[in-house]
């Protein structure tokens, strides 16, 4: 099984406003999902894509992983580059628990509608030398359907991100990959959950929809997955649409708030982390509940070219911790809004440590390597933020 997949090629030595370009999103209604390409319950063991690696990680005590969102290089490929760049090389550093192992994507893989035709582009072209599975969820944009005035695609919504993510079977080269040597991920669903031997990766499609919509046997699978996770390992919830955002673009998501709330009332069981991308900067909230605590991260920070700068307090730059004055139970602990940059998490039996790294900007000499901007430790078992 390990041979039918490839992940890239080793290297050989040697502001225009989103509103104004692409499909507007905010107005499109909800898409229809396209129908899943494996069994329900939608779940895909981590053994299955890379077993040798799986079975080191429980030698190891742990796994490593990286995490980003909102990649699609559309009309300046170069932060793209650049985060592909640090991703690939970050992919080369040993941790306390060894080497990365998965690249886990949050949505907005292609800009601005999913097409078919831009994988090569925008996923395939950038990561060629990134060695890595890449997996995820499918963002808005992913889901778009293109249209171009009165020209509509024919394509239903998720048509490239399906054929791309969500193969029936190992070891499928499409065409679109022309001559990169990465073979499509076989994630049974849009929505899946992602077994692996440290952490339950349970991951939403918000559909179209500015703030996300989910329907209702989404939610049901959703309920079904919360209660079903192992109990032993941290529980970690991606959506594209993020419920925190302090952003002066898009903003946080009720709708997103209300089907976690319900989820959680409805099981029993709350979530350990909360992921989102959709908004193109970094944000980490700290919540407080009467359980402990659930840190929420943005990380929409992986190469589209529009970063969205942060909402002011009364005309000033925010100043962290900082707590939402009609929500003291949210606090924003630390964000980033002027550089792209990715995450790297490393999860073990007590501790899930996250890691925001920054890459350089542009005008910026490209080989300085990626810089750690942000570090959270987290007793997911106790729900505590360690110093």
């Amino acid at each position: 099984m390990a041979e039918a997949f490839q992940f890239g090629a080793e290297r050989p030595p040697a502001e225009r406003p989103h509103s104004q370009i692409g499909p507007l999103s905010r107005g499109n209604p909800f898409q229809p999902l396209p129908p899943p390409t494996g069994a329900a319950p939608y779940r895909l063991d981590l053994a299955k894509i890379i077993p040798a690696e799986a079975a080191r990680m429980r030698q190891a005590g742990g796994m490593v992983l990286h995490m980003v969102g909102d990649t699609g290089g559309v009309l300046n490929p170069v932060p793209q580059q650049l985060v592909a760049k640090g991703l690939e090389a970050d992919s080369g550093i040993t941790g306390s628990f060894g080497k990365p192992a998965f690249f886990y994507h949050l949505g907005d893989v292609i800009y601005f509608d999913g097409q078919t035709q831009d994988y090569y582009p925008q996923f395939y072209l950038p990561y060629e030398y990134y060695p890595l599975p890449i997996m995820g969820i499918p963002g808005n944009h992913d889901g778009d359907r293109f249209d171009r005035g009165s020209r509509v695609s024919d394509n239903p919504s998720l048509t490239g991100f399906t054929r791309n993510f969500c193969a029936a079977e190992p070891g499928i080269h499409n065409p679109e990959a022309e001559d990169i040597p990465r073979t499509a991920m076989i994630q049974p669903n849009v929505y899946w959950t992602l077994e692996t031997p440290f952490a339950t990766f349970i991951g939403l499609y918000t559909n179209v929809p500015e703030g996300g919509e989910v329907h209702q046997d989404q939610r049901d699978w959703f309920l079904g997955e919360l209660a079903a996770a192992d109990a032993g390992k941290p529980v970690i919830v991606a959506m594209h649409h993020p419920i925190h955002s302090l952003d002066a673009y898009h903003s946080g998501s009720r709708t997103m708030a209300a089907l976690l709330e319900d989820a959680i009332s409805g099981t029993g069981r709350t979530p350990h982390l909360v992921f989102a991308g959709h908004v193109h900067n970094y944000q980490r909230f700290t919540t407080t509940r009467p359980d402990g605590v659930l840190p929420f991260i943005v990380a929409g920070q992986g190469g589209y070219h529009n970063l969205h700068r942060m909402a002011k307090d009364n005309g000033a730059e925010i100043i962290t911790p900082y707590a939402a004055p009609n929500d003291p139970d949210v606090v924003l602990e630390s964000y980033c809004d002027d550089r792209f940059g990715f995450l790297r998490l490393e999860i073990s039996a007590d501790i899930v440590e996250l890691r925001a790294y920054t890459v350089p900007r542009p005008q910026e000499a490209w080989r300085t390597p990626p810089r750690l901007y942000d570090r959270m430790r987290l007793d997911w078992r106790a729900r505590k933020l360690l110093v």
